[in-house]
């Protein structure tokens, strides 16, 4: 899958790179460095792209993301991957589903940005204590905590997209 995302045409490559980050920068970034010989090498590309991205240029990317327990619409690739991402935060109690729609209303007052969060694998009590404990981050740790989160939904979509 990999040699074919190397071949293929810059816009239809940029519109598959979109679906695992939609910063521009990223995706340009990213994409200026094709031909990959491997996964490795497109995963270090990706990460050296968004360990460059300003804060305005990764709330791009950010502001992509639903809310955690908010189903994605569209058809599009992220959003199908989206809703795999977040199944667990869907299948919840109402209660749980509640004190997500509420963690996440107070993260974003405080933060000034959707909670963002890799959740494939983890349960809504998983992702409730997660965001309960970040609510009490600092504006500027909580920044590092959202890198390190975005980083790590790009790089199991990036393995989806050639895997």
């Amino acid at each position: 899958m990999l040699e074919e995302f190397n071949k293929l045409p810059e816009s239809r490559a940029a519109e598959a790179l979109r679906a695992c980050c939609a910063s521009p920068v990223w995706v340009r970034r990213v994409l200026a460095a094709r031909p990959y010989r491997d996964l490795r090498a497109l995963q270090t590309a990706s990460a050296d792209a968004l360990k460059s991205l300003d804060w305005t240029q990764l709330r791009q990317a950010l502001d992509a993301h639903p809310r955690i327990g908010q189903r994605a619409t569209g058809e599009t690739q992220e959003a199908r991957w989206s809703r795999g991402e977040q199944a667990a935060a869907k299948t919840v109690e109402a209660d749980v589903q509640r004190q997500l729609v509420e963690g996440n209303q107070r993260y974003e007052a405080r933060f000034g940005h959707v909670f963002l969060i890799c959740a494939t694998g983890k349960s809504a009590g998983e992702i409730l204590s997660a965001l309960r404990h970040r609510l009490g981050n600092e504006p500027y740790a909580e920044r590092e905590v959202v890198k390190a989160e975005l980083a790590g939904i790009v790089r199991l979509r990036l393995n989806k997209m050639v895997g």
